[in-house]
């Protein structure tokens, strides 16, 4: 791989295995965790090449390397099937050597000690036959390599007890296809043929890199193509590499111990949440704004010895619970208009304002909630007005966002009125808002778009009654005044406006779900008496201003909406 910073092939199971080079899984990875379903899953995908009319190979997806030489390859990923693989082959090693020492014929069992020891030597690494000192061609993370290569590697009598859950799975993987080959064949040639056999027709894609920058960027291209590759191990080993040094060894075992606790409490706090997605907005919060493609080579020139990795998990650790509550809004953590705020953005699908949250609650969110909540509900406003409404690129505005946060950090602004004053340049000025809401069509047939105009149509709601209705969105349904089924009763507006003027906001109202499906495609005039008699002021106001309806009354009521808009999603900047 010269001159170059990247090198894809494909290579089958022999290619990799059978060439006197060494692979090894580097210390931070996580630890083997296969179970019984993608085991069986591996041998049925075996056992389907052998069939009359299989296939003549089975491909294992992507295999991403490391190395600096062509010699010596980092697994980055693909670990658990470049393992599971050499267990299989282990325990072929095994059933053959079981059957050997069954056999009355010296000779016989001495050839086929000799066929398990040039599987051995082809694809496990070689085995001093004095001292019983492997050299393998598989090294495993810092947690599993010791039983991989002290019990596995030279067939020795396997502990059952006191090993950790990932030692157990690379036991229970060992006996698991080790009792599938000795139901299958019957003696060692079956088995080396089965072997032999296999290793040609198992391929992978191998994408070879030279430096954890370079493999970061494969990730990030990989999973943008729907590949699932775990780019929060690269991070780590990075990390881990500049705590321990390149070879993962550390005088400091507890330190080390340590920090591992505490990256497994980060990722365990995250959950569902994507750990790349929350590096990102916690390194804007506090940093230059970067893009995701960006991240790893940014946060690989700052972060270049112990105590700047040090100081990075810890920060991380601290910042992994509220930004985990920030995206889900009914964690009983949050106050009731700070849960409701919270459920506006994550129906408004916006992601640009948390590394800003992230830090307003650094500065307020312990010391003084009401200026936590005035910044949560300005950014609320902002969304609606902006992203929702107003359609704007998200480009400027998560810049400003993470001006605003640096100001944050450096003491250029140090209270609430400031920060929300600062958000003037993204808020949707009245006159543009307006105009945008008077024409915005939100076709209901997507789920986020329900979700909004339920959301608005309930704030009108409120707004008409003066704060008396807080009404549950998921207790009434999207009604369309004008059907989505058309029919001879609504000939007033013309076949080539019907879809446009269907999904405006101006043609919807609220219903109770029994009365919605009653009235289906109704004629307006049986419409307009169920209205009439709606608790709902938005919906009675329809039945009480319009005696028909067309494209005229849809425009003239999403107007009067945009004004009532104006004044719901209002924010004061004043002067201070």
């Amino acid at each position: 791989m010269t001159n170059t910073n990247f090198n894809t092939t494909n290579s089958t199971f022999r290619q990799l295995l059978g060439n006197g080079l060494i692979y090894c899984v580097p210390p931070f990875q996580r630890d083997y965790s296969w179970g019984e379903d993608e085991w069986d899953d591996l041998w049925q995908d075996m056992l389907a090449l052998f069939a009359a009319d299989g296939d003549s190979s089975h491909y294992l997806g992507y295999l991403v390397l490391q190395s600096a030489d062509s010699k010596k390859f980092d697994i980055i990923d693909g670990q658990q099937r470049i393992t599971t693989l050499s267990v299989l082959i282990l325990s072929a090693i095994a059933c053959i050597n079981e059957m050997a020492s069954h056999m009355q014929n010296a000779d016989d069992a001495d050839r086929e000690r000799r066929r398990a020891e040039q599987l051995r030597s082809s694809y496990i690494g070689y085995l001093n036959p004095v001292t019983l000192v492997t050299q393998p061609k598989l090294h495993l993370n810092r947690h599993n390599d010791h039983f991989y290569g002290t019990y596995l590697v030279p067939l020795d009598t396997i502990p059952q007890r006191g090993i950790h859950r990932s030692e157990h799975l690379l036991r229970k993987v060992f006996y698991w296809f080790k009792e599938r080959l000795t139901q299958r064949y019957k003696n060692g040639t079956e088995i080396t043929s089965w072997v032999e056999t296999i290793v040609d027709r198992l391929f992978f894609t191998v994408i070879t890199v030279t430096d954890e920058l370079h493999a970061f960027t494969v990730f990030e291209t990989l999973n943008s193509r729907g590949v699932k590759l775990s780019a929060t191990d690269l991070l780590k080993n990075y990390l881990f590499s500049v705590i321990t040094g390149p070879s993962g060894q550390d005088s400091h075992s507890v330190e080390t111990n340590k920090m591992e606790e505490t990256w497994e409490v980060i990722v365990s706090t995250l959950g569902n949440e994507p750990f790349p997605t929350f590096l990102r907005v916690y390194w804007n919060s506090c940093h230059p704004l970067v893009r995701q493609p960006n991240l790893f080579k940014t946060i690989r020139r700052a972060v270049t010895n112990r105590e700047q990795a040090f100081n990075l998990l810890r920060e991380l650790d601290r910042h992994a619970r509220i930004y985990t509550v920030l995206r889900q809004p009914d964690d009983p953590y949050w106050q009731t208009d700070e849960r409701d705020a919270l459920r506006q953005l994550k129906i408004f699908n916006v992601r640009q304002p948390f590394a800003l949250l992230l830090r307003a609650w650094d500065c307020w969110g312990e010391s003084d909630r009401s200026a936590f909540q005035h910044i949560l509900r300005a950014i609320v406003i902002i969304s609606l007005r902006y992203n929702v409404i107003g359609g704007k690129a998200t480009h400027e505005q998560e810049k400003l966002y993470n001006v605003i946060a640096q100001d944050l950090v450096n003491g250029n602004i140090t209270t609430a009125k400031q920060l929300i004053k600062a958000l003037h340049t993204v808020y949707l000025e009245d006159s543009l808002f307006e105009r945008a809401f008077a024409d915005k069509i939100l076709r209901t047939i997507d789920t986020r778009n329900k979700k909004v105009v339920s959301y608005l149509l309930c704030e009108i709601e409120k707004q008409m009654t003066q704060g008396k209705s807080r009404l549950d969105p998921n207790q009434y349904s999207i009604e369309h005044i004008m059907p989505q089924s058309a029919t001879d009763e609504w000939e007033a507006i013309a076949d080539s406006h019907y879809d446009h003027y269907l999904y405006r906001l101006g043609n919807m109202t609220l219903l109770d779900a029994s009365s919605n499906r009653s009235l289906a495609n109704h004629s307006f005039a049986d419409k307009r008496d169920v209205y009439q008699r709606s608790k709902l002021a938005i919906t009675q106001s329809i039945a009480d201003r319009f005696q028909q309806w067309d494209a005229q009354a849809i425009q003239q009521r999403q107007q009067w909406m945009a004004k009532q808009a104006k004044a719901i999603w209002h924010i004061d900047f004043g002067d201070g």
